[in-house]
């Protein structure tokens, strides 16, 4: 599951705008089954926001946990070349969004937790690219397996 939260002031963003976002993020994980993106969007308000000590209205804090896939070790180089490319590839993925917002200040952070620690309808997942897997991605839903 990638479980994206983002959080902005309340009138940062459209219906259309929010819908297009989740959309445009489960499309880059296209490899997963759909239901496994969340995309949460937690409206701040001016007051409850604060950067360096200031509130913001304008700004997007926006917090990712991957835990389906795990990418390659960052200590290798072609870690370090998959991990930058697919921080390139998220800000294609909100450049509408966001990148051309200059009104906008932003920041990002993925964090990897590990798929043992993760269940779905109290289910642990089907191993990775498994054919279980890949009948949870056609039915698009959560089934018994064991």
């Amino acid at each position: 599951m990638p479980l994206w939260r983002i959080y902005a002031h309340p009138d940062t963003f459209t219906y259309d705008q929010r819908k297009g976002i989740a959309e445009a993020i489960t499309k880059q994980y296209a490899m997963l089954p759909a239901f496994y993106v969340n995309v949460i969007f937690v409206d701040v308000k001016e007051e409850g926001l604060w950067v360096g000590g200031e509130t913001k209205k304008n700004f997007v804090r926006l917090t990712v946990e991957q835990i389906a896939r795990q990418m390659p070790n960052p200590d290798t180089e072609a870690g370090r070349k998959q991990r930058t490319a697919w921080m390139d590839k998220m800000n294609e993925t909100l450049r509408p969004y966001i990148l051309q917002r200059p009104e906008i200040e932003w920041e990002i952070h993925i964090a990897e937790t590990p798929r043992d620690l993760w269940r779905i309808q109290g289910i642990d997942p089907p191993p990775s690219n498994s054919e279980e897997e890949k009948a949870w991605k056609e039915n698009n839903k959560a089934r018994s397996y064991l």
